[in-house]
């Protein structure tokens, strides 16, 4: 049976944390009337700065967090994707990658917000070991990878060697699977093979299903605890559930948002997760943390925070 249990809070201490992972250009069609196959549309296009981990890596220094970011761009935007970092307190170490380009994105919206995804990864698949500093070790208490650089056989090797000397140095190691059609292309089990290791897992709703088979949310997260100790989903305009290494299971509520963009929604609920937890907190308030950081990011488009944005809210 599934306990509940209601956390009470604690005293945090900053702690450091290490992204790495892709840093993308975002760019966002929005359609302003019904599309028109194989002619025109007129649409609202944006570029944004984006990347599931450089978002994350955002919105952790958007809250005030030590937090590093490693990351490979081509050389027309490395330069110009760690300024856009540094600008939240972001300690972002991007190579500036010869042979390829900045990977980009094509991010159509529907009328809900709902995203459809075109992926170039072009750089991100160079980012490799060496371009991690030791510096980033020097104490580090979190380190957070995504789906993306294990289903990417060039780079799967270095996240599998990132866990490892995360693991060898008391490090915990959280993971967002990123991708339903790559979790389905790869396989579960394949994929839970991969990231062996891995102490945190942040799935969506559907990742969730995908990676159990069951609809369930309670029973999904019990599920997949059978390979990852923590496993925090996000159930959409639920909420949240956390299934905790001792078998209890914590809620939230999902925070009220007029929703404009679900893109980076995860993103920036995984960053107020993982800033509570790294700080101490009780994963009450760290999925609270979360919720609230989630809701701020729908209610604009794009996936990052904005700069000189209040954080009254957290």
């Amino acid at each position: 049976m599934v306990r509940i249990r209601i956390f009470a809070g604690s005293v945090p201490t900053m702690a450091r944390i290490l992204v790495v992972g892709d840093v993308v250009d975002d760019v966002i069609v929005r359609p302003l009337t019904s599309v028109t196959p194989a002619s025109d549309t007129p649409a609202a296009i944006r570029r944004r700065d984006g990347g599931s981990a450089a978002n994350v890596a955002a919105w952790l220094g958007w809250q005030g967090a030590d937090v590093m970011f490693v990351g490979r761009a081509g050389r027309d935007g490395a330069q110009r994707h760690a300024e856009a970092l540094s600008r939240f307190g972001v300690e972002a170490r991007i190579a500036a990658d010869g042979e390829h380009d900045t990977a980009t994105i094509v991010i159509t919206l529907d009328g809900r917000g709902e995203r459809t995804m075109y992926v170039d990864r072009a750089a991100n698949s160079a980012l490799a070991m060496k371009d991690v500093p030791l510096s980033a070790w020097k104490d580090l208490r979190w380190l957070h990878l995504t789906g993306y650089t294990f289903f990417d056989p060039a780079t799967r090797p270095m996240a599998q060697e990132l866990v490892l000397r995360a693991r060898d140095r008391g490090v915990t190691v959280s993971l967002d699977p990123g991708s339903v059609a790559f979790l389905r292309e790869a396989g579960v089990e394949e994929f839970a093979r991969w990231t062996s290791g891995v102490d945190v897992v942040l799935p969506n709703l559907d990742e969730l299903r995908c990676m159990t088979g069951e609809d369930v949310p309670d029973r999904a997260v019990l599920e997949l605890s059978r390979w990852y100790p923590t496993v925090v989903a996000t159930l959409g305009d639920v909420g949240a559930v956390q299934m905790t290494p001792d078998g209890f299971l914590v809620r939230q509520r999902a925070e009220p948002a007029d929703v404009e963009d679900l893109t980076g929604a995860g993103d920036a609920f995984a960053a107020g997760y993982i800033a509570a937890s790294a700080d101490g907190l009780d994963p009450q308030h760290a999925l609270r943390r979360g919720a609230e950081t989630a809701a701020i990011a729908v209610s604009r488009t794009g996936a990052r925070p904005v700069l000189g944005e209040a954080r009254s809210a957290l």
